[in-house]
């Protein structure tokens, strides 16, 4: 976990599956954590297809665009302040804690939607989703990275990525199955409590992370659980150098004297180190969100019906297959994070972004250039329900190939990449902290996103909209080209070190095996 005398630069998929079948207690915490990212993946799925009912159940939500848009988007107001709110709980009374009250939440938000009488309660019902999200989607990959060996960090923290689209999946599938039930939002949105309360009865009996544990002088309990993490003949070496590394962050905070959260908030942006890795951290999940993903991911039946395939029906099931292709894509990113690198499949992530979000804009764009008027005029004619979103055309397909090439480029890079990033770039004495600014970054740029979606397709039309956000991931890409490091295969400690450097430059690669002057050697993407 820390420390070490070598460090595995090629940390290979293999090695995660030999450790974990060896260690089969590692694997046990990062599929009890990753159910956080369960519980992201489904609440952003669901709710896709649960708004298609919702509208046909209430008038208003039916006429009112800004209505939907806000029953989308309030679960996202509720994870900003779950988000901010967590990282101080990370570090004041743990990670195990944090995700237990987050499991709460979340589970008496699904209660209260699927209860729910009116669109107002429906939005209640969702902010508290919100907080349960924010604060685990921030502490899971925290408590997974925690708990992983460093070899094999990447990989493992990769599980709460695929558990997130794994979570999209099972959402349109569930969506899918209540279609001919009656009651079928309800249903969709109240089983979302059903993960929630397995993840608290599962991390009622797990332990605490060692590395939070050591800090809070409960070094035994610590040991304890490194003793069931590592191989025998690695313990006491891991355990030594997850000392070292915590007693030196001790004595650099000695001078701290402030221990509230305006005090550390004050202390971590005076640091040099924190400050470089906030920017990397938080411009790589602001990049998350505006290169559009969750507006696909929350509007995927909507964006499929634009392209002119109008049944509620026929858009769950076209959208199942981006779902699917979203977790393919986050497998694929487990077995290279640790090979080709965290800022490599950011960046390739991007170019592909960038591509095909300019194609699907096209297509868009053509669609509505050679729908014949009258076409337009029966799709939309008299109380015609069938095509509320738009109409048959024959690009619809060439859309649907575009967006699923768009999260085929996202999933594996973007999609995956700044939680890790996120995971590894904090010193351990600022991460709670620096991590729920980041995770309020990212929930707030996707508050922004979620909630003028429909407005953009509205004022500016579909095809505008994409290109906008074409515009904006091609910016992205020179961002994080010239903020986002690589830590691939590093220890948290030499991490810190690499930002610390006078000479430090994040586009060139950190050898900590080289003198100062020569620890940026060679560019670190292709």
């Amino acid at each position: 976990m820390e420390g070490g005398a070598t460090v595995a630069d090629k940390a290979e998929f293999k090695e995660c599956l030999r450790l974990t079948w060896t260690q089969p207690y590692i694997l046990q915490l990062v599929l009890s954590a990753g159910i956080g990212g369960l519980l992201f993946g489904y609440d952003t799925g669901v709710i896709s297809g649960a708004l298609l009912y919702i509208r046909d159940d209430f008038t208003a939500v039916e006429k009112s665009t800004v209505l939907r848009e806000t029953i989308v988007s309030m679960a996202v107001a509720g994870a900003i302040v779950g988000a901010g709110f967590g990282g101080w709980m990370n570090d004041k009374f743990g990670r195990r804690l944090s995700i237990l009250n987050a499991d709460a939440l979340f589970l008496a938000g699904a209660v209260i939607m699927a209860f729910a009488p009116s669109p107002a309660v429906i939005i209640v019902g969702r902010i508290f989703v919100g907080l349960g999200v924010g604060m685990a989607s921030m502490t899971a990959p925290l408590y997974i990275s925690e708990a992983s060996p460093a070899r094999i960090r990447g990989a493992l923290v990769s599980t709460n990525g695929l558990l997130i689209t794994g979570g999209q999946f099972m959402a349109y599938l569930i969506n899918l199955a209540f279609t001919k039930v009656n009651g079928t939002w309800r249903w969709m949105l109240g089983i979302a409590g059903v993960p929630a309360l397995l993840q608290f009865i599962l991390m009622w009996m797990l332990p605490e992370s060692p590395r939070w544990l050591y800090r809070e002088n409960r070094k035994e309990e610590a040991a304890a659980i490194l003793r069931k993490i590592y191989p025998a003949d690695e313990v006491e070496q891991e355990i030594e150098a997850m000392r070292r590394s915590i007693e030196e962050e001790i004595q650099l905070e000695g001078s701290i004297g402030e221990q509230g959260l305006v005090g550390k908030l004050r202390k971590a942006l005076g640091s040099k180190v924190v400050r470089r890795g906030l920017t990397a951290g938080v411009l790589a999940q602001v990049a998350q969100q505006f290169v559009g993903i969750n507006t696909v991911m929350y509007y995927s039946p909507t964006i499929v019906q634009l392209a002119g395939f109008a049944s509620n029906n026929t858009a769950m099931a076209l959208s199942l297959i981006t779902s699917g292709l979203n977790a393919i894509g986050s497998i694929v990113s487990m077995f290279f994070v640790d090979r080709a690198g965290r800022r490599r499949l950011m960046l390739i992530s991007l170019v592909g972004i960038v591509v095909w979000l300019a194609v699907l804009g096209g297509t868009f764009l053509g669609a509505a250039h050679h729908a014949p008027p009258a076409a337009k005029q029966t799709c939309h004619a008299g109380n015609r329900e069938f095509y509320t979103e738009g109409c048959p055309n024959n690009f619809g397909w060439l859309a649907l190939v575009a967006l699923g090439a768009y999260i085929v480029s996202y999933s594996p890079g973007m999609g995956t990449v700044p939680w890790i990033v996120n995971s590894e770039i904090y010193p351990l004495r600022f991460r709670g902290v620096c991590g729920g600014i980041a995770a309020v970054a990212n929930w707030v740029s996707n508050l922004i996103v979620t909630q003028t979606f429909l407005s953009l397709t509205k004022a500016l039309g579909t095809s505008a909209t994409f290109f906008l956000f074409c515009a904006v991931s091609a910016f992205a890409l020179v961002v994080i080209f010239f903020t986002v490091p690589e830590t691939k295969g590093l220890q948290f400690e030499e991490v810190e070190k690499m930002l610390e450097q006078k000479d430090y430059k994040p586009w060139k690669r950190y050898r900590p095996d080289a003198p100062s002057k020569g620890h940026e050697i060679g560019m670190s993407i292709p």
